[in-house]
């Protein structure tokens, strides 16, 4: 069974993932995106929202095909994050089968069905 925390380095060697508890917002942003993209997910986007909103730096949107799929991207992002140090503060929509939404206070996870997506049209909204 793969080690989610390892990859194989340039030299071909097993390394551990090092922890994300002292990440920057960017960093931890950037992680979520890689576990988002390794499980299929659809158009993820990273987008720095510091300037328009105070309640946190980033958003990271990401599209999934049904609500299993919602389900299980931001499931697979809760259990890898904390496999490296880090926990949400909260999650939103676990009954809700097209948004879901992870907390972790400046990074924010959407994981959206197309039609919420479009619908909520954060990508616009809070476009660069």
């Amino acid at each position: 069974m793969e080690n989610i925390n390892s990859f194989v380095d340039n030299n071909g060697e097993t390394a551990e993932l090092p922890s994300l508890e002292n990440a920057s917002a960017k960093e931890l942003a950037e992680a979520i995106a890689d576990v988002l993209d390794s499980k299929k997910g659809h158009e993820i986007k990273v987008i720095h929202v510091e300037d328009k909103t105070v309640i946190t730096e980033y958003f990271v949107l990401c599209t999934g095909n049904s609500s299993t799929q919602i389900k299980a991207l931001a499931g697979e992002v809760e259990y890898r994050l904390e496999q490296r140090g880090v926990r949400p503060y909260g999650v939103e929509g676990r009954d809700n089968n097209s948004w879901l939404i992870l907390d972790y206070s400046n990074v924010i996870v959407h994981v959206f069905s197309r039609e919420a997506r479009e619908f909520y049209n954060l990508d616009k909204l809070y476009a660069d």
